[in-house]
């Protein structure tokens, strides 16, 4: 499934997933595998290829118009297309959670849950793609952008680092929503230059949440990533050049924070 190239919806009934291996799409696979564990929901998948800009396709911008990944199509309810990490957690626990298993139920939980995921949505996403667009993917090393957006990651990982230093989960001390907004986050943040192992709360939650099953169901859709703390690792193991690169890269990222004066500060 993953190497067909999609060019229009393929069921006709449940939710049919569109989704690439990135912490966005991973949102939505991991609770829909979730789903199917608990309750037996089963659902249809297609791979949209982003290298390829398939999500920039018009039948793909039908569903999702601002032409990102992921995207849901309910066929039970008239096709019904929901776009957006957040909105497809939501969506999928307010219609396909009764037992509310990864959602809640008392007022002040759901909104604990929601300021989580508004957090990540609008903080550890975005400041932590920053810093792989700068660290990675530009084509200057821009020393500010480097060390901006990279200690921007650090700060905000401190957060969650904080809030799991006494709970198992981020809301009500039980797997959720708001755990899987913020795990495929965590899960590269040694591909995005932040060290895990100097959060020991996080890495300890990380852990968890990797052990379960239908995570790694989800994290294998549409196919496994090479990007994943666990398999980064044993990449720097196995690969010598790999290791050299990266080394050289994080000596890049430490001279850009030496050069800007950069000191970690987390709450």
């Amino acid at each position: 499934m993953a190497d067909e190239r999609p060019t229009g919806l393929k069921a006709n009934k449940g939710i049919e997933l569109l989704t690439w291996g990135t912490p966005n799409g991973w949102k939505a696979s991991i609770l829909l595998e979730e789903l199917k564990e608990a309750y037996g929901k089963d659902y249809t998948w297609q791979g949209i290829n982003i290298s390829q800009n398939i999500q920039k396709e018009e039948w793909f911008t039908k569903l999702g118009p601002n032409g990102r990944i992921p995207v849901i199509v309910d066929h039970d309810k008239g096709g019904f297309a929901v776009q957006e990490g957040l909105a497809i957690l939501t969506y999928l626990t307010r219609h396909y959670d009764p037992e509310h298993k990864f959602s809640f139920t008392d007022d002040l939980d759901v909104s604990r849950a929601e300021q989580w995921m508004a957090w990540q949505h609008g903080g550890l996403g975005p400041m932590q793609g920053q810093a792989n667009h700068f660290n990675r993917f530009a084509k200057e090393r821009i020393a500010y952008g480097m060390q901006r957006y990279t200690g921007e990651t650090e700060r905000l990982v401190g957060i969650l680092d904080k809030q799991l230093k006494s709970n198992d989960f981020l809301v009500g001390n039980k797997f959720s929503i708001a755990d899987i907004a913020n795990f495929g986050w965590v899960h590269i943040l040694r591909f995005s230059g932040v060290e895990l192992d100097n959060f020991p709360s996080l890495k300890a939650w990380w852990e968890r949440v990797l052990a379960r099953p239908a995570v790694q169901r989800g994290l294998s859709i549409p196919s496994k990533s090479g990007l994943g703390n666990d398999t980064y690792m044993q990449k720097l193991k196995d690969d010598k050049e790999f290791a050299e690169k990266e080394h050289e890269l994080r000596e890049k990222v430490k001279a850009a924070k030496e050069q800007y004066g950069y000191k970690y500060s987390s709450p």
